[in-house]
């Protein structure tokens, strides 16, 4: 039985207009927004064009951030996406502790960045940190890691890992507990008795979607990096930690220049979107549903 269009138009209508009100309608006013000149708390705004955009590709801090962001984004998706799969068959395998190891690795991820923020700090802390006591204890010299240009931003980057492997490893093991037993017992008695060759064979190609959700959600929640940044370092030491969110932070909030902040925010959703699309598009023709 065919339902009629009408209800189905009633049903879809309470989530058309949430996403319109929380989504289109902001956007639209971002937009809006970035084709003026207005300042924050300003009475009055004119209409500038595509002259914010056009400043863009000018600003060198800009470009900066940009170029910060997306080695961000490497670093911590593919390390996000490593650790939380080994982990996971790691835990697998050992069946009797996996609820402890579950809660105890997402923790980082359901925690307040910012405290865990001052906690790293802490930890990195060039005299006092335990990182650097550690690395002395087998004769490495202590690093300055959040002052120095060269180490900064690896240094951010794995606090990210640290706190996204965690959301992936749940996702993984939700995704290995969905591999029917029957398809590894075949797969034995097709000779692929080793680890390795049943991960490559059986166990990878299963995990397909499941691979593709995580790259797509640690892609995202990667390009949203503010919070350790502009706790640890206010993306210094000379720009070297300067990211784009951070960036739209300073311009609207510091310098009051909302107009020209807005242009900035226009362009990271595009980014996501575009992101999202490539990711998408290279991967799903790659993926195995079951």
């Amino acid at each position: 039985m065919r339902a009629h269009p009408l209800s189905t138009v009633s049903l879809l209508a309470p989530a058309g207009l949430l996403a319109t009100l929380l989504l289109f309608i902001p956007v639209l006013a971002v937009f809006l927004m970035s084709l003026t000149d207005w300042q924050f708390g300003a009475t009055t705004l004119n209409w500038v064009g595509l002259q914010n955009y056009a400043e863009l590709w000018s600003d060198a801090v800009f470009r900066k951030s940009v170029a910060n962001t997306l080695v961000y984004l490497v670093l911590v998706t593919g390390g996000s996406i490593t650790l939380g799969l080994s982990l996971a068959l790691l835990i697998e395998s050992d069946r009797s502790g996996r609820g402890f190891y579950r809660t105890a690795f997402f923790m980082p991820a359901a925690s307040t960045l910012i405290a865990m923020a001052f906690v790293w700090e802490f930890l990195l802390h060039p005299s006092a940190g335990l990182v650097n006591h550690l690395l002395q204890q087998v004769g490495v010299a202590p690093q300055n890691w959040l002052n120095d240009r060269h180490l900064a931003l690896y240094s951010v980057a794995a606090i990210g890992i640290w706190q996204m492997s965690g959301l992936a490893l749940v996702f993984f093991l939700a995704g290995l507990q969905g591999i029917p037993r029957d398809v590894r017992d075949a797969a034995e008695l097709d000779g692929i008795d080793r680890p390795f060759d049943r991960f490559r064979f059986v166990t990878w190609p299963l995990l397909g979607p499941t691979t593709l959700f995580v790259i797509t959600v640690c892609a995202i929640r990667a390009l949203q990096v503010f919070d350790t940044v502009h706790v640890l370092t206010k993306g210094g030491p000379n720009k070297a930690t300067e990211v784009l969110l951070h960036t739209i932070y300073a311009e609207g909030f510091s310098f009051f220049r909302m107009g020209y902040a807005s242009a900035m925010t226009v362009v990271f959703i595009a980014g996501i979107f575009l992101l999202t699309q490539i990711q998408h598009a290279a991967l799903e023709r790659r993926t195995h549903y079951a």
